[in-house]
């Protein structure tokens, strides 16, 4: 009939984290109550795919079998969103008309001007993302024309990368 907050207190039983609830002393016989609960539980990265609650109502008066416990299933679904942002430096370039490729050559003015291109990835949370991979497609030929000569690839913040077989070819 009325509504009332609870008092719970967390506690460890057997290595176990057990939340007690009070509610109510003495309680009448033949009485129905609801019980709503909501839980914060955090740390669910390696939890799996969902998180197990047992649900226990006890009495301290003598045993009872009404004593039964029930088990609580609740999917978890980690959440991030992801986004990607790149830039070229500089951000436009025009090869000269006079210019043209030198085949062999280890300068590497001979194979083209130099553009850097940078790509950030960043989790925007709210969870902590693992196993992320980016597969980046970079257009180096164009027909039988070298498009762009790859030269390096790098990485910072602890990424592993997988290396192109087209770069740097020439070992400029």
């Amino acid at each position: 009939q009325g509504q009332e907050k609870l008092s719970c207190n967390p506690k460890k039983e057997n290595g176990t984290h057990v939340v007690l609830c009070e509610l109510g002393n003495p309680m009448k016989a033949g009485v129905r109550i609801t019980v709503d609960m909501e839980l914060s539980v955090s740390g669910l990265e390696d939890m799996g795919d969902a998180i197990t609650f047992h649900l226990q109502l006890r009495s301290k008066n003598s045993p009872s079998p009404s004593n039964a416990s029930v088990t609580v299933t609740v999917p978890v679904e980690a959440e991030a969103e992801m986004e990607l942002r790149g830039n070229s430096l500089p951000a436009t370039t025009v090869l000269p008309s006079s210019w043209h490729w030198v085949e062999g050559s280890q300068r590497l003015e001979d194979h083209g001007i130099k553009v850097e291109h940078v790509y950030e990835l960043h989790n925007k949370g709210p969870g902590t993302v693992s196993g992320v991979t980016l597969s980046l497609a970079v257009p180096h030929l164009l027909g039988d024309h070298v498009l762009l000569y790859l030269l390096e690839l790098g990485t910072e913040g602890g990424m592993n990368c997988s290396h192109h077989p087209a770069l740097n070819p020439a070992q400029v």
